[in-house]
């Protein structure tokens, strides 16, 4: 029997998962990285491969690797990592975000204090990068988390996918960089922006190295990645033809919306961008959506697991709580309220900690539905359904309270984990754009 591997790096861990050519899962591994530790990120992508069964290991016959967006490194031409890489929830100073306008056009994706290309130009600024201008590095490979984990399977260097390159100023709609970047590019030789291809489509086999070390077959396929938000739309809806309108949220350490539409929406002044999603029946639709920093990650700061679970079962969902938050970890948001110097409101706080959590969990539905009504305002295509993926999934009271907001039909997705939608991908059955790049 054959397999199709899914890993995908999101905010809270590593997971990856093996289907067969029915789309079950046969294997499901698991490991911990630090997002701002280059060297963990190998460590795990090589430690959950490892991690499957041997029978599945020696019988894969693709991979595909999601990570998560907006984040980004440099490497020189050996793939060996400059300078610690930036994340996504990092934000660029007032200078580069006005550099970045100088550059691109006035509205686009780009002009964002936490996007790819901001990223870049802040990279461009530091010290480690400057002294390797004249140094032995001539090309700086700039790259996406999914970019280089795919790299360290097939070795090959300087390859993206359509939906990680979005925030870096490709076009998803002419398929191409678009003429403002190249000139931008005539102008930086040094820098050697990633050749883009569609999501899963194959970029070369597994290296032969990397085959033997970890017992993969040497015709094993390695597809170009994706984004972690964008592996959990597919793992929600699954492999029947999602209709216009279908919305996932992703629940983990942040919060990440997204529904399918039948036109781009892109507005960075809220933190909205569009993903192309092709489908063999569909065509070529959007995922229109945002990315907030709002979410799990918050709920950890006060609360072990088995606090959340035992505190939200004395929660009555029915009952609105009173208090008001804006839950951050840190200061500034991206979506629905795209500003980087936004404070987190966490006071007043109440002796109780089940009333806190109640208090938390009512205003992240809140801002969940401030997101979905923006998109609708906007112009995406009106909301249908939507389905939850991501570990906040699991927690049917907060699912409750979150249906109070929305009323919209909520639906149970067919698996949680962004993994299974990389897999899916993987298989090149259904999700396979007919476009290379």
């Amino acid at each position: 029997m054959n397999y199709f591997l899914g890993i995908d790096f999101g905010t809270s861990g590593v997971r990856a998962i093996a289907i067969n050519a029915s789309n079950e899962i046969d294997a499901i591994s698991r490991a911990e990285y630090d997002i701002r530790d280059c060297e963990t990120w190998q460590l795990a992508l090589y430690e959950v491969i490892a991690s499957l069964p041997q029978k599945i290991r020696q019988t894969t016959k693709k991979i595909v690797v999601d990570g998560t967006s907006s984040t980004i490194l440099i490497c020189d031409r050996n793939g060996k990592v400059i300078s610690p890489p930036m994340i996504y929830s990092d934000t660029c100073e007032s200078d580069v975000l006005d550099q970045v306008k100088k550059i691109a056009p006035a509205k686009h994706s780009v002009c964002s204090a936490t996007s790819s290309f901001a990223k870049l130009i802040s990279f461009l600024a530091r010290a480690e990068i400057q002294d390797s201008f004249t140094s032995q590095v001539r090309s700086l490979y700039f790259l996406h988390q999914a970019d280089w984990l795919g790299y360290l399977l097939h070795g090959k260097l300087g390859v993206s996918d359509y939906h990680n390159a979005l925030k870096l100023g490709y076009d998803p709609l002419l398929l191409q960089y678009p003429d403002w970047l190249l000139s931008w590019l005539l102008n930086n030789p040094a820098v050697v922006l990633p050749e883009v291809f569609a999501p899963s489509k194959t970029v070369g086999m597994v290296n032969k190295t990397i085959a033997l070390k970890l017992n993969l077959p040497l015709d094993c396929a390695i597809g170009a990645g994706t984004t972690d938000s964008n592996a959990a739309f597919l793992s929600s809806v699954g492999t029947a033809t999602p209709a216009i309108g279908t919305a996932v949220t992703s629940l983990g350490s942040t919060m990440v919306l997204k529904v399918l539409s039948d036109r781009q929406i892109n507005d960075p002044s809220y933190g909205i961008y569009s993903h192309r999603f092709e489908h063999p029946e569909l065509g070529c639709l959007w995922l229109v959506g945002g990315a907030s920093n709002v979410g799990g990650a918050v709920l950890r700061q006060f609360f072990t697991d088995s606090e959340l679970q035992e505190f939200s079962d004395r929660i009555d969902p029915h009952i609105a709580s009173s208090l008001d938050y804006y839950p951050l970890t840190k200061i500034g948001d991206r979506f629905p309220i795209n500003d980087p110097h936004l404070a987190p409101r966490l006071e007043p706080r109440p002796d109780d900690s089940i009333e806190f959590l109640h208090g938390l969990l009512e205003s992240m539905a809140r801002i969940e539905a401030k997101g979905y009504q923006l998109l609708q305002e906007l112009g995406a295509s009106p909301i249908q359904r939507i389905y939850t993926a991501g570990g906040g999934a699991k927690n049917q009271v907060w699912t409750k309270i979150r249906d109070r907001h929305l009323q919209i039909l909520m639906q149970q997705s067919q698996q949680t984990e962004a993994a299974y939608g990389a897999a899916l991908y993987a298989a090149s059955r259904t999700y396979n754009p007919n476009s290379n790049k």
